[in-house]
C-alpha cells in the first residue's frame, strides 16, 4: 500500500471520528482512538502494521516536547522547581513503589516488578494536556501542577532508560560497562547541546531569518527538532529527551515564538497520527481472551494511582478541588510504558504475554481519561461546582480598540474610551469579574484573549489597537506573543505589574508598556516633594530626571536579564547614579532621593 494510500485513509478516518466524538461533548483524543481501533487488525484490516505507523508517529511526541521546552524559560522553570521536584518525584516515587509492591505480591519477579511499577506510575503527557487544553484547564491550579508533574515523568524516563540493561537477568560485566558507556555519551552529549545550543543553533537561525524566507525558517525549525532527536538517540537515549533539550536551549532566544508557530501545525498531525497508531496497537485478542482480568487490572490501576494522586496532592498543602482536578488528570497510564515493555521484554526482564496484558490495560486506561474527565465534571457539579461556562458569543466585530481584561485597570481605559464615543470590545477571562461588571452595566465578553479564535470573534483583524490589562503575567505575555504572530497590524498597549513582566512585554516588541503603580507612585512622590518645601517646578523638573534614569536602567537591565549577577551589578550602578544625578538638588534641599533606587531591581 502506497505513502499517499496510507495518508488518504488515516485522514478520512480523523475528518469523520473526531468531529463526531466532539460534536457529543467528548474529547478529540478519544476519536483518534477509536480510528485506530477500527483502523487496525481488530477493525476494518485496513492497515496491518500499525506498530510501523506507531514508530513514525511518535515523532509528534518528540515535537510536543519540543514545543513544552519552548515554554520553559529558565526563569520559569526555577520558579516551577517545587512542583517539579516536590509535587512530581513524589507521585512518580509513591506510585511506583505502591504498584511495584503489589505486582511483586502478584507473582513478578523483583526486577519485573520495578520496572512494571515505575511504568505504570506515568502517565500519557500528549493525551493530558490536550484534555485539559480543550476544556480550559491548563491555566488552573490544577492544569499547571498536572504539567509540572507530567515534566517530571518525562525527565524520569530517560535514567531508567539507562538502568533497565543493568536490570537484566543475566547482566554480565560487559552490559555493565556497555550501560555506563551510554550514560558517560549522554551527559557528553548533553553538555554539547548547551554548548552548540548558544554557539551554533541560535546563530544558525539568525542567519535563517535574515533571508526573510518563511518556508527556510520552517525548515529550519524543523532540523532543529530531527537533528537533536537523532543526536540523542544516536547514543541510546530518547528523541523526546532531546528536542526538550533544544527547546529549553532556544526558550530564551528571540525565535521562540515563531519556532513554536512553525512546528505547531505539523505537531497537531502527527500527535493524532499517534493516538490512531496507538489504538492500532491495541491487542484486543487479549482482551477478548481475558475480559475479567483485563478489567480488572484496568479498574485496579486507574482506582489506585487516582487515590494515590488525591492523598499526595492533599498532604503537600492543594486545595480540594486542585486534588480533584490532578486525580481525575493522571490515572491513566503514559506512552512511555510501550517503549518501557519492549526494552523490558528484549532484556529478558519480563515475559512477552505479560507486556502484551499491561499494553493493552495502558491504552483502555488512555482510553478512558477522557470519560473520566467528563466525570470530573459532573462531580464537580454535584460538589457546589459549575459546569464550565461556555465563551460569550461576540456581537461587537467592528471596535477600533479591543481591550484584554477589564478589571481595574481596563475599566479606567474603558470609561476613557466611552468619554470620547470610540468604540471598544472588553474580554475578561475570570467569570466571576465578568457578572461583577455587569452589575453595574459594563459590556463585557467573556472570553480567554490568549486564544486567537476568541481574538477573531473580537474583530481583531478590522481593529487598530489591543490593550493589554490582564493582571495573569504569563497569560499577558503569550497574548501579546500571539498577537505578534497573527494580527501584526494592531498596536499593543500593555499594563506590566513589575519590571520583569515589562522587561517581557518590550522583547516583544510591544508599541507601549506602562507599570501599573508606576505613574501613581511618580506623582505621589511629587506631592511628597513639594509637601517638603521643593517648588512646583523643582518637584515636577526631579521627577522627570528620575523617569529618564529609571527608563535607562529598564534597558539595561533588559539586556542583563539572563545574568543574575550582571542584574545585581546593574542595580547597584543604577542606584549610585542616581546619588550622583541628585546629588547637588540633596545638597540644596531636604528632600533625599537616594532612597529611591532602592526598587530598581524589584520596583514598580
Amino acid at each position: 500500500m502506497s505513502l499517499l494510500v496510507y495518508a488518504a485513509i488515516f485522514l478520512t478516518a480523523t475528518v469523520i471520528a473526531v468531529p463526531l466524538c466532539r460534536k457529543f461533548g467528548l474529547a478529540s483524543v478519544l476519536g483518534y482512538l477509536l480510528a485506530g481501533m477500527l483502523l487496525g487488525p481488530w477493525g476494518l484490516r485496513l492497515i496491518q502494521d500499525g506498530e510501523g505507523v506507531l514508530h513514525v508517529a511518535e515523532f509528534g511526541v518528540v515535537m510536543l516536547l519540543f514545543v513544552i521546552g519552548l515554554e520553559l524559560q529558565p526563569s520559569r522553570l526555577r520558579a516551577m522547581r517545587k512542583a517539579v521536584f516536590g509535587l512530581g518525584l513524589t507521585q512518580v516515587a509513591v506510585t511506583s513503589i505502591i504498584v511495584g509492591v503489589i505486582a511483586w505480591l502478584m507473582g513478578l519477579s523483583t526486577h519485573a516488578a520495578i520496572v512494571v511499577g515505575f511504568a505504570l506510575s506515568l502517565s500519557s503527557t500528549p493525551l493530558v494536556l490536550q484534555l485539559l487544553a480543550e476544556r480550559h484547564q491548563l491555566n488552573t491550579q490544577h492544569g499547571r501542577s498536572a504539567f509540572a508533574i507530567l515534566l517530571f515523568q518525562d525527565i524520569a524516563v530517560m535514567p531508567m532508560l539507562a538502568l533497565l540493561p543493568l536490570m537484566a537477568a543475566r547482566a554480565s560485566e560487559q552490559t555493565v560497562v556497555e550501560s555506563l558507556l551510554v550514560a558517560g555519551k549522554g551527559i557528553a552529549v548533553l553538555l554539547l547541546m548547551v554548548f552548540g545550543g548558544r554557539y551554533v543553533l541560535r546563530p544558525l537561525l539568525r542567519t535563517v531569518a535574515e533571508t526573510r524566507a518563511k518556508e527556510a525558517f520552517t525548515a529550519a525549525a524543523l532540523l532543529v527538532v530531527v537533528a537533536t532527536g537523532l543526536l540523542f538517540n544516536a547514543v541510546g537515549m530518547s528523541m523526546a529527551l532531546g528536542a526538550f533539550v533544544a527547546g529549553v536551549l532556544l526558550a530564551e532566544s528571540e525565535y521562540r515564538h515563531e519556532l513554536e508557530a512553525d512546528i505547531e501545525p505539523f505537531k497537531g498531525l502527527l500527535l493524532g497520527l499517534f493516538f490512531v497508531s496507538v489504538g492500532m496497537t491495541a491487542n484486543l485478542g487479549s482482551l477478548l481472551d481475558h475480559p475479567g482480568r483485563i478489567t480488572a487490572l484496568v479498574v485496579g490501576l486507574m482506582a489506585v494511582k487516582f487515590t494515590l494522586m488525591w492523598l499526595i496532592a492533599r498532604f503537600m498543602g492543594y486545595a480540594a478541588d486542585a486534588c480533584r482536578g490532578m486525580a481525575f488528570s493522571l490515572p491513566q497510564g503514559g506512552e512511555f510504558a510501550f517503549v518501557l515493555f519492549a526494552i523490558a521484554v528484549s532484556h529478558g526482564i519480563m515475559a512477552q504475554s505479560l507486556a502484551d496484558t499491561l499494553v493493552i490495560v495502558v491504552t483502555i486506561t488512555m482510553i478512558a481519561s477522557p470519560l473520566l474527565m467528563r466525570l470530573q465534571s459532573f462531580v464537580e457539579l454535584k460538589m457546589g461546582g459549575a459546569e464550565p461556562r461556555a465563551f460569550d458569543e461576540i456581537d461587537s466585530t467592528d471596535s477600533r480598540v479591543i481591550i484584554a481584561g477589564f478589571g481595574r485597570f481596563g475599566q479606567i481605559v474603558g470609561r476613557v474610551l466611552r468619554m470620547r464615543r470610540i468604540s471598544f470590545t472588553a474580554l475578561e477571562s475570570d467569570v466571576a469579574q465578568v457578572d461583577f461588571v455587569r452589575r453595574f452595566g459594563n459590556k463585557v465578553y467573556y472570553g480567554d484573549a490568549s486564544r486567537r479564535d476568541v481574538l477573531q470573534a473580537a474583530g481583531a483583524e478590522r481593529a487598530e489597537i489591543l490593550v493589554l490589562a490582564m493582571d495573569d503575567i504569563d497569560l499577558s505575555v503569550r497574548t501579546a506573543a500571539l498577537v505578534r504572530r497573527h494580527f501584526p497590524h494592531l498596536k499593543l498597549f500593555a499594563r506590566a505589574r513589575n519590571r520583569q513582566h515589562a522587561i517581557r512585554l518590550l522583547d516583544l516588541d510591544v508599541r507601549y508598556v506602562i507599570r501599573e503603580t508606576y505613574l501613581s507612585s511618580l506623582d505621589m512622590a511629587q506631592h511628597a516633594l513639594e509637601a517638603l518645601g521643593l517648588s512646583r517646578a523643582d518637584a515636577i523638573e526631579s521627577i522627570s530626571r528620575f523617569d529618564s534614569h529609571d527608563q535607562r536602567t529598564l534597558e539595561r537591565q533588559r539586556e542583563a536579564r539572563d545574568d543574575e549577577q550582571k542584574l545585581i551589578q546593574s542595580s547597584q550602578l543604577a542606584a549610585r547614579e542616581l546619588e550622583q544625578l541628585f546629588e547637588t538638588d540633596t545638597a540644596t534641599s531636604h528632600a533625599p532621593a537616594p532612597a529611591a533606587a532602592q526598587s530598581d531591581a524589584t520596583g514598580s
